[in-house]
């Protein structure tokens, strides 16, 4: 994975984890133990969709280019399809408890949206790659003192 990719897979998933620390926490000290079990498997399924879905977008963008756009529609609507069938499948689950698994699985997708969406918007990532092999420099023109 390049260093921008890598950066910005750092800098979305980084807040995403702090928020479902910070989720884990809350759900403890309200709902108990299964509460903060609940947070945290939300956190971690959030980091994981959204990462792998990241990468793939990145690796089509690399790859193929026309189609950046529309796999990045299908992809985040594949992943909101995938996160919405996970949390109904755990529906009545006795492993954790359902809402803050719910309540936490919304947050850490927003906050991962929004940092990656930040995280894009500061990369400097260049429109056009210089093609530097080509030899061609621009001949000097005018008066050089």
């Amino acid at each position: 994975m390049p260093s921008n990719d890598a950066r910005i897979l750092l800098q979305a998933a980084v807040p995403t984890a702090a928020a479902g620390a910070i989720a884990a926490v809350i759900s403890g000290a309200v709902v108990g133990g299964k509460g903060a079990v609940g947070a945290i498997v939300a956190a971690v399924i959030t980091i994981l969709f959204m990462g792998i879905g990241l990468y793939v977008l990145q690796r089509t963008a690399k790859s193929l280019p026309h189609l950046f756009q529309a796999m990045g529609l299908m992809l985040y609507a594949a992943q909101i399809l995938l996160l919405f069938i996970f949390l109904a499948a755990f529906k009545n689950t006795t492993l954790f408890h359902p809402r803050a698994f719910a309540f936490t699985l919304v947050a850490t997708t927003l906050v991962w949206i929004g940092a990656q969406t930040r995280a894009h918007m500061k990369a400097k990532v260049l429109y056009v790659e210089p093609d530097s092999s080509t030899g061609n420099k621009p001949e000097k023109s005018g008066h050089s003192s």
